[in-house]
Parts: structure tokens; C-alpha cells; sequence
């Protein structure tokens, strides 16, 4: 009788363990892997992303340039005049000469934190504890149909919603609170299509727009470009030139 009571609670632990929820670390584990390996993450060193964005049915080309440690820099032209906004691993800076302003201009404040945000190479899934984030499990949720583990990522008071898909563990949503202009403004983020390039699995269509609000913008990625040649000149702002009253004697 005791062989069999041992057996009986063997089985049922086993059976326990199997419907038993992934931790945290695992859920980030799996993920890195789910797209491509960690170590294949860590080897990339650059990366170009291209294609077009639409925002309220006007189609932009676009490409977004990262490199390590955390450098980025975004371009999309709209009626022939190219806007463009980067990060330089300290001082972040854009041109949007299509709202009349032609030289660059430093970032700061809630802006220069967004962006050094962006810039995070790996993103805050690799290093997590490193960079500072605090990553909480709330269990799971239903994403339009997809069983999805829900995680909570604090940091420097920001807290960012991210789903992962159950199934694949990659990413599908994200929702983010944060500054924009003093104002807190609350934000949706999709992920699909991912494709392989070089190995690697990326999202080839996002869709971001204000929570609980119609329209938002999207991106269709086109093409990857794994460790492109690229110098560090095109992250760093460039010279604001001298107008005409300032070569005045």
C-alpha cells in the first residue's frame, strides 16, 4: 500500500507541474529563444529596419537605424520633405521640417526619455534587472483570442503592460502610461507578421495608437538589414547653421 501511495503522489505532482504556470525569468527565456537565441541577439550589433508608415491614410516611407549600445535613428519623409528624430547614447535630438522647423533641436525632458527608451538595443526583455526594470507576472489575458502571459515592467515610475503569446512567447501588445508634454497619455502597441531575417524573428507589422481611441498610425516593415556598415556621425545632431543676422557684423 505504501508503493502505491508513492506512485499515486509522484503522478500527482507530475500532473501538477504540468498544468503548473512558467515564472518570469522562464517567460523571458523563452522568449528570447522564441526569436532566435539568445546568444544570435546578442551578436547583432546593428540593425536597419525599412517600409512605410500610415498615419490617418497618409503613407510614409520610413526606416528606423539602431546600433549598439543605444543608438537609433528614425526617418520618414512626407511630401518630399524628410523628418527625423535620433539618439546618440546621450543627447537625443529630431527635424520635422514639415511643422516649419528646419535645423535640429536638442530633446529633453519627457521627450529625451522616451527615446532613450527606444534606443535600447536589446529591449528590456535581455539584462532586465541590469537596466533597472522590475518585471512582475499578473497572470494571463485574452488578446483578441490568444492566450497571452501578462507582464508588468516598472521603471524610473513608468509602467509598461506587455503580452506575450502563450503559445510562441513572442510579443503581440504592449500598453505603456506616459509624459508627453506634462500630459499622461495612455498608449496601445501590436505586434504581428513576424518574419525571419537572418535567422532572427521580427515584428513586420505595428499598429500604435492612444488606448481606447480609433485611428493611430501603422508600420509595415519591408525590409531588415542585419549589421549594416553604419558610423556613428548619424546619431549625433548635426550643426545648427548660422542664420543671416548672425553673420552680420
Amino acid at each position: 500500500m505504501r508503493k502505491v501511495s508513492i506512485l499515486a503522489a509522484a503522478l500527482l505532482f507530475a500532473v501538477s507541474m504540468q498544468g503548473a504556470e512558467p515564472t518570469v525569468d522562464e517567460i523571458l527565456a523563452k522568449n528570447a529563444e522564441a526569436k532566435g537565441g539568445i546568444d544570435k541577439l546578442r551578436s547583432l550589433q546593428a540593425v536597419r529596419f525599412s517600409g512605410k508608415m500610415n498615419m490617418g491614410g497618409m503613407e510614409a516611407p520610413f526606416s528606423m537605424t539602431k546600433k549598439r549600445p543605444d543608438n537609433m535613428r528614425v526617418e520618414f519623409t512626407i511630401q518630399g520633405l524628410t523628418g527625423a528624430q535620433a539618439f546618440d547614447g546621450k543627447n537625443g535630438w529630431l527635424v520635422m521640417p514639415f511643422m516649419g522647423k528646419t535645423e535640429p533641436e536638442a530633446m529633453s525632458g519627457d521627450m529625451l526619455k522616451d527615446v532613450m527608451e527606444q534606443a535600447d538595443f536589446d529591449g528590456p526583455f535581455i539584462d532586465t534587472k541590469k537596466k533597472g526594470h522590475d518585471v512582475a507576472l499578473l497572470g494571463t489575458a485574452d488578446v483578441e483570442g490568444t492566450r497571452a502571459y501578462k507582464l508588468k515592467l516598472s521603471r524610473d515610475g513608468n509602467d509598461t503592460i506587455v503580452y506575450i503569446d502563450a503559445g510562441s512567447f513572442l510579443d503581440i501588445k504592449a500598453e505603456a502610461k506616459r509624459k508627453v508634454q506634462g500630459q499622461e497619455m495612455e498608449s496601445e502597441t501590436s505586434y504581428g507578421k513576424y518574419q525571419a531575417f537572418g535567422g532572427l524573428l521580427f515584428p513586420t507589422s505595428i499598429e500604435m495608437k492612444a488606448k481606447g481611441m480609433p485611428g493611430g498610425q501603422s508600420i509595415t516593415i519591408e525590409k531588415v538589414e542585419l549589421n549594416p556598415e553604419l558610423g556613428d556621425d548619424i546619431f549625433t545632431m548635426p550643426a545648427v547653421k548660422a542664420t543671416a543676422e548672425a553673420k552680420k557684423p
